[in-house]
């Protein structure tokens, strides 16, 4: 069930500006820190994962998600970790789904990385969800293997098969990286737009302990367009789905391809979107440190004024960009805090 609607201040606050007049309507919220996978990008193969009670509620993320809809956010988007391995986080996205079947909240989706597809993608789609993402960097089970640590790419594949089925739209997300899959990135976007998939690739970046292995492996994005237009045709296309993604169009399959560029083409300037981590940490940059506690005043009060105060407190000190470039060549230390644990 979910939170009493009582407890929710009936006030009625503006919303969400940071301190550059970028309208905040996005927000990518991680349910678990934890993960099925390991992937080298993304974790290290011995990450210790947070206690289960530093963990907000699923109850507390719902009110939590329902404040920030309040505000304005027309978009939320769940995460891990891997967001399908939290017990009964079907709980949240019922929860959730009434935003959408009132209105006020746009579109709720999800990024995994299809292990549990086959398990959930149903539910999923009785719970307001239209459209997921899904990580998968290659289609050679080796190399998949190599990727994630701990993945078994048939089990993945099968998730496909079941979030197709049940009617949901799947957007294929690549990490791009030098010497590892660069030469499968055709492959994989044709059979993609054969399965009726969207495509997006997305440059490695500087982040966790194995930050410097990102680095060593970086690609940037525009060796991965020219590589597709040795094949494709590539026009840019009006499609847009809200985040960072520049989208292109391919006449030879119908299908589109986006590209996520934090470090060759940084996006902030458009920016529209905060991350919130299972323990309740507001980060205001994907790339910078500067983070507010969201638990405490979640938990101080029943009204939401607190929590709001604290959400405009931290989005008036939002950077006006992130230092992804400069921490890979080496002005900057990497950031040490893993994807995983903001919400990869």
């Amino acid at each position: 069930m979910g939170i009493d609607d009582a407890s929710i201040s009936t006030t009625n606050p503006p919303p969400l500006v940071d301190g550059f007049a970028r309208r905040i309507d996005y927000i990518r919220v991680s349910v678990t820190d934890r993960c099925d996978f390991r992937c080298q990008y993304c974790m290290s193969e011995q990450v210790h994962f947070l206690p289960k009670a530093d963990l907000l509620s699923l109850e507390e993320l719902e009110r939590l998600c329902g404040a920030f809809v309040a505000r304005g956010v027309r978009k939320i988007r769940l995460t891990g970790g891997e967001p399908l391995v939290r017990r009964g986080v079907l709980q949240l996205f019922r929860g959730l789904a009434r935003h959408v079947e009132t209105g006020a909240l746009r579109e709720l989706t999800l990024t995994t990385n299809g292990s549990q597809l086959e398990r959930y993608a149903a539910d999923l789609a009785a719970c307001a969800v239209k459209r997921i993402n899904v990580s998968l960097d290659t289609l050679d089970a080796d190399k998949f293997r190599a990727i994630t640590r701990w993945g078994d790419l048939p089990r993945v594949l099968r998730g496909l098969d079941a979030a197709q089925s049940a009617g949901l739209r799947v957007k294929i997300n690549c990490v791009a990286l030098r010497g590892i899959n660069e030469d499968d990135v055709v492959g994989l976007t044709a059979w993609a737009h054969g399965r009726g998939m969207d495509m997006t690739f997305i440059e490695a970046m500087p982040l966790g302990e194995d930050a410097a292995g990102n680095i060593a492996h970086f690609l940037p994005l525009g060796e991965v367009a020219a590589r597709l237009a040795e094949h494709f045709s590539l026009a840019p296309s009006r499609h847009s789905t809200g985040g960072p993604a520049r989208y292109f169009d391919l006449a030879e399959t119908g299908g589109r391809v986006g590209f996520i560029t934090p470090l060759s083409h940084n996006f902030c300037e458009t920016c529209n979107r905060v991350r919130v981590t299972c323990t309740g940490e507001l980060y205001t940059c994907l790339g910078q440190e500067d983070r507010a506690d969201l638990r405490a005043p979640l938990r101080a009060s029943a009204s939401d004024d607190l929590l709001n105060a604290a959400i405009d407190k931290a989005l008036a000190a939002k950077k006006r960009g992130h230092d992804f470039v400069a921490q890979a060549h080496g002005v900057h230390a990497p950031h040490m805090r893993p994807m995983s644990l903001t919400g990869g």
